[in-house]
Parts: structure tokens; sequence; C-alpha cells
């Protein structure tokens, strides 16, 4: 295989890197599993991450963009009432 300069290096040494950081804070040097941009160690092992179409995700929506909306809402009448059942003391 030729690099963009023209020099022939063997595919091994091309193929994209994984790029984890290590517990020495370098990036992974090991090359990148097939379609996947770890290396085997780092999550790119066959089987490793979630399955394609994953309803596993949203389980119960609890975080969805909705219910945060709401919750604050019901935050934002709670401190209303309490001040005003503050202001009646």
């Amino acid at each position: 295989m030729t690099t963009e300069k023209g020099e022939w290096r063997p595919a091994r040494q091309t193929s994209p890197r994984c790029g984890a950081r290590t517990r020495k804070g370098t990036p992974c040097r090991a090359p990148a599993v097939k379609h996947k941009r770890r290396c085997r160690l780092h999550g790119g092992a066959q089987g490793s991450g979630a399955q394609p179409g994953n309803t596993n995700a949203l389980k119960h929506g609890f975080y969805s963009a909705a219910a945060e909306a709401d919750r604050r809402r019901i935050r934002a009448l709670i401190r209303a009432w309490r001040k005003g059942v503050a202001g009646l003391e």
C-alpha cells in the first residue's frame, strides 16, 4: 500500500489507529477493528456495543427533553406555591 507521499508501507502500518487513551495518557497505537473506531481491547471486539436499532436505550424516557421540561415546570410551580404560602404567614 502506498501513502499520500507515494511511499510504500504494509497495510498494517497505514490502517487507522484506535486512539483510546491509555493509563499513561497517550493514544492507543493498536489498529482499529474493521468498521469500528477502537481496537479489540478498547471496545471494538465482535459483539461489543449496542445492536442496530437499539430499543433498550429508550427504555423509560426519564431523561427525554419532554420529561425534563415537565419536571422544570413542576419545580417552578412548587417554588411559586411555597413563595405564596410563605407570604401568608
